[in-house]
């Protein structure tokens, strides 16, 4: 049988090729968020380099979203792009059951030394949703293996979101959040009201709705989880640490575990390394994912403490129920050891500064657009929220026609770009975002 189907060669694409790769694409490729039968054409990316993505049209955008937050240090890096083709000589992948290797070892030595002191023990998971799922398992466990076998559900907060599958949809917003039609299917968790926006909120009112909705459902609540300081996919909503240390007291108040969930913002992020430390709050349980291997493999982890661990131990099975079949990919944990050594060898936190400065000098001219009513910035975050939601399409394009990448949502604009990401270069983002924000 004669085979049709669009050859993919590395490196560029022959201009003959591009209209049937992408019709292929658009009848059988399906993106994420986006409808199977949807007939807008995604860009074909033939290359990546630095900040920059090269289109087949032969187009350059800088890439304000760095995959959406994990190629922290932009694309085709020497360093990185080393450690993968030294790695694969030896060892590409091998079942983490009953095994183990120095790729893992050596990344769960830095996340423990990096991490709050009380995170002792990492769990390695294929993705941010899949780490949630093992928080969460890892919670409902230490639970039972307390005797405290009633306590099945979770506190979390309005607006926030960690993941897509089931138990990750089920701690998400439920009502603005992207599954609410998924409501009536999922574990029915306990809802707190976000906490206010802002570093200088008042929190008073929030603080005492929160620990009277947890003493009322003390007796059924497993843990406490929440993204600290930024809600990411929610809304980029920034809250004051202060409310991190209420939801710390409450968890210690009622016997619950706290998770932070510090996929979008661990690995300097917010400003701080894990927006923990800004709050100097240790949690029971963290999750880290998104720009731990620098974009260039799938990997998360999940961290607990050894009360927690212990608390397994004492449960049922006496053993954690989860085993991805990546669990631990040599490949992914050298590079992300490798990423974490760029970062701490490097000034990262002297470039998030500067990242923060460039955007508030940058999008300041966005709040004289009649339809935005907030514009702001936390760490190497930038965000432009409309009165409206945004038109996806016409806003890409704006921002594709100043040389720049961004995939907007809901009533946002906005950036998180490399760290490596030139001042010029951001200048050009917060111009393209203004524009897409004046569509």
């Amino acid at each position: 049988m004669r085979d049709n189907r669009p050859r993919v060669l590395p490196g560029d694409v022959g201009d003959s090729a591009v209209s049937d790769l992408l019709a292929y694409d658009r009848q059988h490729v399906w993106h994420p968020y986006a409808a199977a039968t949807a007939t807008d054409p995604a860009l074909l990316v033939t290359r990546c380099r630095g900040v920059r993505l090269t289109l087949s049209d032969g187009r350059e955008l800088i890439d304000a979203m760095a995959s959406w937050w994990s190629a922290i240090h932009g694309y085709h890096h020497p360093v990185l792009d080393a450690v993968v083709r030294e790695r694969l000589e030896s060892m590409s992948h091998v079942m983490f059951g009953g095994l183990t290797h120095e790729p893992a070892i050596g990344l769960a030595r830095r996340l423990v030394d990096l991490t709050p002191a009380r995170l002792q023990h990492v769990f390695f998971a294929d993705s941010g949703s899949v780490s949630v799922e093992v928080a969460l398992k890892m919670a409902l466990q230490y639970q039972r293996g307390q005797g405290r076998g009633a306590k099945t559900r979770v506190l979390a907060l309005q607006g926030g979101y960690h993941g897509d599958t089931l138990g990750a949809m089920s701690v998400c917003d439920p009502v603005g959040g992207m599954h609410a039609m998924f409501a009536d299917t999922l574990p029915q968790q306990v809802f707190a009201a976000r906490p206010p926006s802002g570093f200088d909120a008042d929190v008073t009112a929030w603080e005492g709705q929160t620990r009277a909705l947890a003493e009322h459902h003390a007796d059924e609540l497993a843990a406490v989880i929440c993204e600290p300081l930024l809600q990411g996919a929610g809304g980029m909503h920034v809250y004051d640490p202060r409310c991190l240390h209420v939801l710390r007291q409450i968890c210690d108040e009622h016997d619950l575990v706290l998770i932070f969930d510090e996929i979008a913002t661990g690995f300097g992020r917010t400003g701080t390394f894990f927006a923990a430390d800004r709050a100097r709050v240790d949690p029971d349980i963290m999750c880290v994912g998104k720009a731990l291997t620098g974009g260039y493999l799938t990997l998360a982890a999940t961290l607990c403490s050894t009360d927690v661990a212990a608390g397994i131990s004492a449960s049922d099975s006496g053993v954690l129920m989860h085993g991805p079949t990546f669990m631990g990919n040599p490949l992914a944990c050298a590079v992300a050891a490798a990423s974490i050594e760029l970062l701490l060898q490097g000034d990262w936190a002297a470039d998030v500064r500067r990242i923060h400065q460039g955007l508030n000098r940058g999008l300041a001219a966005a709040g004289g657009l009649p339809d935005v009513v907030d514009v702001r910035a936390i760490g190497a975050v930038g965000v432009i929220q409309l009165a409206h939601p945004v038109d996806v399409a016409a806003a890409t394009r704006a921002a594709a026609a100043h040389g720049v990448w961004i995939r907007p949502f809901r009533d946002l604009v906005y950036t998180m770009p490399p760290y490596v990401t030139t001042d010029q270069e951001l200048a050009t983002i917060c111009q393209a975002m203004t524009a897409a924000a004046a569509v």
